[in-house]
């Protein structure tokens, strides 16, 4: 390799490291589909719902990775509205009902994570500000995806200081909640009615760090044979190029969730991500590449899509939301 060569190899990576450690929010500006989720507010859809609404009927706007704010491009996926779950209440008010918390054990306590970057956030800050939201608005009911993040491989984290496993912790949280009986765990009850978790988190799934469901947790209709029938997180986007891939796999999923019976919960990740493909940019697309957020409301805006399910975004725009919870109308 001639010295010409390795420079321009260099300069070229260098390139790509800049853009990915740069503020995510340097990449498009707020949009209809993106960015935008202040511009919409439905703090109580879900009250408007008779109390015998099977969860798995409803359609349901959520996050991937809800709090992770810092890192860079590469690791954030959500609008900053603030720390200490500050940005959760935010998504909460514009209608948000599902959430992907993803957690490191440290002292046997739990602390939000994304890789190796602290989001400036703990589980207990998650339990109090959707402890604020469920007092004040009764009616609704936030469905949360839990998972451990640390796999101690290289470009993660590692746990400290913890003796606990990651159930354990989360029985301590449990049983420890100032706002008591906030945690609802229906692994033996199977899938619930709106009416019985008013007011509640609903564990949806309980997961490791390297992707395992942990029995005893979280909705019964999942485990690991089955995960990838009901969930929908294709999310390796290589590059710009393959954005329409992830969106084709969204579109499926979706017309996978309207044939099969109501009482199916059906969990579709919109995002995706790699160096070569930052999450707003998989989100929100650029000048010249439509981003899966704006297919998905173009989608939803022209077809028949009567359920979506569980719809896990990033950046996901005031109007994309508006669109998934009219379904339940």
């Amino acid at each position: 390799m001639t010295a010409s060569t390795t420079a321009r190899i260099a300069v070229t990576f260098a390139a790509a490291l800049a853009a990915t450690l740069a503020p995510a929010g340097t990449a498009q500006a707020a949009t209809a589909y993106c960015e935008s989720l202040t511009e919409t507010s439905h703090p109580d859809w879900m009250a408007e719902l008779s109390d015998d609404t099977s969860l798995a009927a409803l359609s349901v706007p959520g996050t991937h990775d809800t709090l992770s704010l810092h890192g860079g491009a590469i690791t954030q996926t959500q609008e900053d509205h603030g720390d200490s779950a500050e940005t959760l209440t935010a998504q909460l008010d514009a209608g948000v009902r599902a959430v992907d918390i993803r957690v490191r054990r440290v002292d046997d306590l739990f602390t939000i994570h994304h890789g190796t970057f602290y989001q400036n956030a703990n589980f207990a800050d998650v339990l109090a500000k959707a402890g604020d939201f469920l007092a004040d608005h009764p009616g609704e009911t936030i469905l949360m995806r839990l998972k451990a993040e640390c796999t101690g491989e290289l470009g993660s984290c590692t746990d400290e200081n913890s003796d606990k496993d990651t159930a354990e912790i989360l029985d301590w949280y449990r049983d420890n909640d100032p706002n008591g009986g906030l945690l609802h765990n229906p692994a033996e009850d199977g899938m619930p009615e709106l009416g019985s978790v008013r007011g509640k988190i609903v564990l949806g799934s309980l997961q490791e760090a390297q992707g395992g469901l942990v029995d005893g947790y979280g909705l019964s209709q999942f485990t690991d044979d089955n995960w990838g029938e009901y969930v929908q997180d294709e999310y390796e986007v290589p590059t710009i190029g393959d954005i329409d891939d992830k969106w084709n796999h969204v579109r499926d999923h979706w017309d996978k969730t309207n044939d099969a019976d109501s009482g199916e919960m059906f969990w579709n990740f919109s995002s995706g991500s790699s160096l070569g493909a930052v999450p707003k940019t998989v989100a929100c697309g650029t000048g010249d590449v439509r981003g899966v957020n704006d297919h998905a409301l173009d989608h939803l805006g022209g077809n028949d899509v009567p359920r979506t399910g569980v719809v896990l975004m990033d950046f996901p725009g005031a109007e994309l939301i508006d669109e998934i919870i009219a379904r339940n109308s």
